[in-house]
């Protein structure tokens, strides 16, 4: 078989298996700056300093010109082509600091279960996946550095870590029999440590419509690592009633459209459904969409997770009422047999908040001016009722050419006109009500106090 036959025997396998990798990000390389305390790399005269009690296999590609290295008990240096260490002259660069000692960051720390330290191969922009998907699930690849040294704690979840196949040190292994081996060596234990297990084997997902991480019974730990930057916390929702969706660590504010299917469903067909009919359209460009089979009250179904990455829109919202109407119009074709919705409620921002506060000040200035305007008319209306008040009417009152002013105008008592409509029944109500067609026209308000024998007196 030629070279082409190979690509293509390759790409069909590919296909029918539904291949999916996750690639370890973090390395202990010497020249990473984020690997030692002052996120810089050595320096001309730095002394360097590497933790005594940790087993640790560093990569150095250039050359250092160092003062001191304090290495530890057991380790090793990888140097590649190139790379030398020299002893630092009298002269030392300004921008060190030769005060203290530079110290190489615990390698301990990165955990296999911390979602921050995984990347998706295959992750188009747009998409993303919930926590538990990110951490490599059981029917994945996993690929280390070739060319990087690095170091990965395993556990302490409650079962051993299944993968697919695990690519390392220039070398693959998918038997379980062979990565045993190989995490005995002192090669294995300078890069894999921690008291979990891992094992390879698993079989690739062949289904179409795709199947379930099997990562649920892990999905504590995973989160633990995932939010110990943050204490341990998850940071509030900017939204109310927001959503949980299934193997998220935290709430998230959009919809959630669940789906069941028949076996003709294609979940990959699907995604670039998504991709190509609904997210490129220019009010959903804001959104981030994860979509993967999860296994609910013992039945697998597509949960199609919508968030919005920015300012709260309700596109989330749109984008889930859309995907309800083209369930109910193409299920047929796509192999859906229903389709469910969930949405997070309003967003609690500041912005809402202060509309809110303006509403409510408002609502509170004018329920004040209506109850000055109720004292001010009980007030009227006593002192006419005692004699101290007096006023004729507007007809009796002399005409505008005696020269009397006739007052000023106030648009509070603007005069209303009434065109009566045929009378309706309404329903709830035994009596006879008036449907009025409001026609408002601007008169002036006759005040006694400044209306010449209107006026009022004591």
């Amino acid at each position: 078989m030629g070279a082409l036959g190979q690509v293509l025997l390759w790409l069909q396998l590919c296909a029918m298996t539904r291949a999916a990798y996750k690639l370890w990000v973090p390395n202990t390389s010497f020249d990473t700056a984020s690997n030692w305390n002052q996120n810089r790399t050595p320096c001309a005269g730095d002394a360097v300093q590497f933790p005594a009690d940790k087993m640790v296999s560093v990569l150095v590609r250039d050359s250092h010109a160092i003062s001191d290295m304090l290495l530890p008990l057991d380790g090793e240096l990888v140097l590649a082509s190139g790379a030398a260490f020299s002893a630092a002259g009298g002269d030392s660069d300004p921008a060190c600091n030769p005060g203290a000692p530079l110290l190489f960051r615990n390698p301990d720390r990165f955990s296999w279960l911390d979602p921050h330290l995984w990347s998706s191969g295959t992750q188009a922009p747009g998409l993303f996946s919930v926590d538990a998907e990110r951490v490599p699930c059981s029917y994945d690849d996993v690929l280390f550095p070739r060319d990087g040294s690095f170091r990965v704690a395993l556990g302490p979840g409650p079962s051993p870590v299944q993968v697919r196949s695990v690519s390392a040190v220039g070398q693959t292994f998918s038997r379980d029999e062979d990565l045993t081996a190989f995490l005995a060596t002192r090669e294995g234990r300078l890069r894999f440590h921690g008291s979990g297990a891992l094992r390879v084997g698993s079989e690739a997902c062949t289904d179409a419509s795709g199947c379930v991480c099997g990562n649920a019974e892990m999905l504590p730990w995973i989160c633990a690592s995932l939010l110990q930057p943050l204490g341990g916390r998850c940071p509030q929702a900017a939204c109310q009633d927001p959503l949980l969706p299934q193997g998220q660590c935290c709430d998230l504010c959009g919809a959630i459209v669940s789906l069941t299917h028949d076996p003709t469903f294609d979940l990959e067909r699907y995604r670039a459904r998504l991709l190509d009919l609904f997210l490129k359209q220019p009010q959903y460009q804001g959104l981030q969409v994860a979509v993967s089979k999860v296994l609910r009250d013992a039945h697998t179904e597509i949960q199609v997770v919508l968030v919005e990455t920015g300012h709260a829109t309700g596109a989330a919202g749109q984008l889930g009422h859309a995907l309800l109407q083209d369930a109910v119009a193409q299920g047929s074709v796509l192999g859906i047999l229903s389709a469910t919705l969930r949405q997070s409620g309003k967003p609690t921002t500041a912005d809402s908040e202060l509309n809110q506060s303006s509403s409510s000040a408002g609502l509170a200035g004018g329920v004040a001016a209506l109850v000055l305007l109720a004292l001010l008319g009980t007030v009227l209306l006593l002192l006419h009722r005692s004699g101290r008040l007096r006023w004729r009417r507007h007809e009796d009152a002399e005409p505008a050419s005696a020269g009397l002013p006739l007052g000023f105008r106030n648009p509070i008592f603007d005069v209303i006109v009434f065109k009566q409509q045929p009378s309706v029944e309404l329903p709830d109500s035994a009596q006879k009500v008036d449907i009025l067609d409001i026609d408002t026209k601007f008169g002036c308000f006759v005040n006694p106090l400044f209306a010449g024998e209107a006026e009022a007196e004591a």
